[in-house]
């Protein structure tokens, strides 16, 4: 009696093996249909539909692709934030660090998307900034939920999307919802450290007020322990990210300084000098300042 062959299914190793020695090793070049398995499976067609320039300045390309990008970058931050929040409230310390680790990759990249744009020479941006109207990255609301999801809440900020419904309930719930720094918190305290009771519970939509004693259970998890132990691993993940985000609020000042100088900027702030102020925060505060104490 002779066995059926399993259904392998579209994609599977052995498909890929049987194509690769019709092929010869050599890349497929012939599809049914009108498409490419590419471009369906990244929706290529509609990905470079999106570029909608308003001037006839070459420049504006760069800038407006770049901005797409940051978008981009900016959801993937946000959803590895919101993994990593997950894990540490289930105690798995060691999955938390290994997708820190890769956010931090994520957020060098979206640092590397100022050194693109700090090639536009002022005459280049002026060339189409006037179109921008009142546009303004300030206005990323995808950018203020990563904000939110690691820890500076600050809810006045979520006001320019309460009229876009299904983006206010995105953003709403971000500011309203635990950090990856509560949950890092939460799971201090489950461990034995003096974690105030009033951090742990309270209202997450306001700002976060460092506590001295937290900035000492920092302290001690890097005396007590080595490169090792999966709290001390935690600490300089949540670093590496909260440094990460520190160079982009710094080079994103450079680079508006460089390309339009001391001018306001099209949303309403003052520009550089906002960007100076808000440049300030750090994400993680007593993880900073615990370096103090040892």
């Amino acid at each position: 009696m002779t066995s059926t062959p399993p259904d392998l299914g579209l994609g599977s190793d052995a498909e890929r093996a049987a194509t690769s020695q019709v092929t010869g090793g050599d890349p497929l070049l012939d599809f049914e249909g009108r498409s490419t398995p590419y471009i369906d499976y990244q929706s290529i067609t509609v990905l470079l539909g999106l570029q909608q320039p308003r001037s006839d300045a070459p420049s504006e390309l760069t800038f407006y692709i770049l901005g797409q990008v940051k978008e981009l970058l900016f959801k993937l931050i946000h959803q590895e934030a919101v993994r990593t929040r997950g894990l540490l409230d289930e105690d798995r310390v060691p999955d938390a660090v290994w997708a820190l680790r890769r956010s931090r990759r994520v957020v060098d990249l979206l640092v590397s998307c100022w050194d693109v744009l700090g090639t536009l020479a002022p005459t280049e941006f002026n060339a189409f900034r006037d179109h921008l109207g009142q546009a303004s990255g300030f206005q990323s609301y995808m950018y203020r939920m990563v904000e939110y999801v690691l820890g500076n809440k600050v809810p006045e900020l979520a006001r320019p999307h309460r009229r876009v419904p299904e983006v206010h309930q995105a953003v709403q719930q971000a500011l309203r919802s635990p950090s990856v720094y509560d949950a890092a918190l939460a799971l201090l305290a489950r461990q034995g450290a003096d974690i105030p009771p009033a951090l742990l519970d309270r209202d997450f939509s306001l700002p976060y007020r460092p506590d001295e004693r937290v900035e000492r259970a920092w302290a001690e998890v890097y005396r007590d322990s080595g490169p090792a132990d999966p709290l001390f691993l935690l600490a300089e993940a949540l670093m590496d990210v909260a440094e990460g985000m520190s160079r982009w609020r710094s080079l994103h000042l450079l680079t508006v300084e460089r390309v339009i100088g001391f001018k306001p900027g099209t949303g309403g702030t003052q520009g550089v000098a906002w960007l100076r102020r808000i440049n300030e925060h750090r994400f993680f505060p007593e993880l900073w300042t615990a370096r103090g104490l040892l």
